[in-house]
Order: C-alpha cells, then sequence, then structure tokens
C-alpha cells in the first residue's frame, strides 16, 4: 500500500533530508510544495492563496487526497524580516497547509517545531501557538519533534546559527540528563526519525526531544 504525503519545508535543512529519505522507499509518494522556484523538485504554490482556500489550493497539486503531512518549516525573524513576518511563515502558513492536508484526508501530521516551545520569547512562543493550533484540527496522529540546536549545512547562510552550532558542538560533552534536549542534533538524525514516524497507525499526540530523536533514528538504523 503506498503512503501519499505532502511536505513543506522541503528545501531546508531537515526537509531536504526527510524529502530524500523518502524519495528512497518504494511505499511512499511525495508531494513537496514550495513558496518559490528553486533548483530542488516541487510544485510552486502561493502560499497566501493557500491561507484563503487551504482546501481548494492543495487540491490543485494533490487531487487524489493524502494520508500524511509533514512540515519542516521554520525560519527566524532576522531571515524573514520582522516579529510579523516570521508568524505569517512560522504559524499561518503551516497551519493554512495543515487545515488544507486534514481536509484532503490526512490522517497523520508531523512538525518540525523547537525545544522550549511554548516558553518565553517571540520565537518559541511562536513555536507553541502552532503546536497548539495543529492539535486542534483533529488529526488521528500528530507526531511533534522539537530538535535543540540542529547541525549541519545550510544552503542559505546563517551567521549567528553557525556560531549556535560551533558553541553547540563545543558544549556537548555538557549537556547531559535534562540539559541534553538542548543540545545540538544533527538534521539526518531528526530527518530520519521523521521518516520513520511515516505512517503509524497509533492514534493521539507525541512529543519528541534530542533523546526520544536519537533513539528513533538508531533504531530505524538497525532495522
Amino acid at each position: 500500500m503506498t503512503t501519499r504525503i505532502l511536505l513543506i519545508g522541503g528545501t531546508g535543512l531537515i526537509g531536504h533530508l526527510v524529502d530524500a529519505d523518502l524519495a528512497r522507499r518504494p511505499d511512499t509518494v511525495v508531494t513537496s510544495l514550495t513558496r518559490r522556484q528553486s533548483s530542488c523538485s516541487g510544485h510552486v504554490i502561493d502560499f497566501e492563496r493557500l491561507c484563503t482556500a487551504p482546501a481548494a489550493t492543495l487540491r490543485t497539486v494533490a487531487p487524489s487526497g493524502a494520508d500524511v503531512a509533514i512540515s519542516c518549516v521554520g525560519t527566524t525573524i532576522r531571515t524573514a524580516g520582522s516579529q510579523a513576518a516570521m508568524f505569517r511563515v512560522d504559524h499561518d502558513y503551516v497551519l493554512a497547509f495543515a487545515t488544507a492536508a486534514h481536509a484532503l484526508g490526512a490522517r497523520q501530521f508531523i512538525l518540525v517545531s523547537s525545544v522550549g516551545a511554548g516558553g518565553p520569547g517571540f520565537y518559541l512562543r511562536t513555536k507553541g501557538a502552532i503546536e497548539r493550533d495543529i492539535r486542534a484540527l483533529g488529526f488521528n496522529l500528530v507526531d511533534i519533534v522539537r530538535p535543540g540546536m540542529l547541525l549541519g549545512h545550510r544552503t542559505q547562510a546563517r551567521p549567528m546559527e553557525a556560531i549556535g552550532q560551533r558553541l553547540a558542538m563545543a558544549l556537548a560533552p555538557l549537556m547531559i540528563g535534562r540539559l541534553s534536549r538542548y543540545g545540538g542534533i544533527d538534521a539526518k538524525t531528526v530527518a530520519q526519525t521523521i521518516t520513520a514516524l511515516v505512517g503509524r497507525a497509533t492514534d493521539g499526540c507525541r512529543i519528541y526531544d534530542n533523546a526520544d530523536l536519537q533513539r528513533i533514528a538508531r533504531q530505524a538504523a538497525n532495522s
């Protein structure tokens, strides 16, 4: 049986790895949606229109519906240009995509969020808001992935994040116990976990931090 997957954020650090991993699976068909033309394959759609007419917009690229939807979207205030622009991308676009996917029959939604989601600061409040609103849509299964500092090479330069990655690697030996969830984690590990989560038959909402992601990725590699 083929699992029909809708993906947004497929040009980012985690998303392009997820797209590549799923492309190697014979039991999945992935429809990747992008906001602009890029070197990566994908369907370019108008995300502003998606916000106003979610199901109708998504149905044009996924007429047969979907089983699983995955959001790997993530930006920063610096990259987006303002708090409002960041919220538009990380909350409004993701929620519109999820609303459309649910209308097209998806039973599972996998959301890449962040460690500390819902905590202080605009970035974490935004992550908490999208987690809350996705859970309220009525998917049978919601998997929320909360990685710490992502380690890996981005095609789009983020100088402050590059500094953070080097600091995370230097502090890695100290990040033990409860602090481990805030430590660095390879983007490949996160992507491998997302691929492993696709199509699970359980219901409810699950949240995965660094330790969970590393465990699931190891299990998937050994299976």
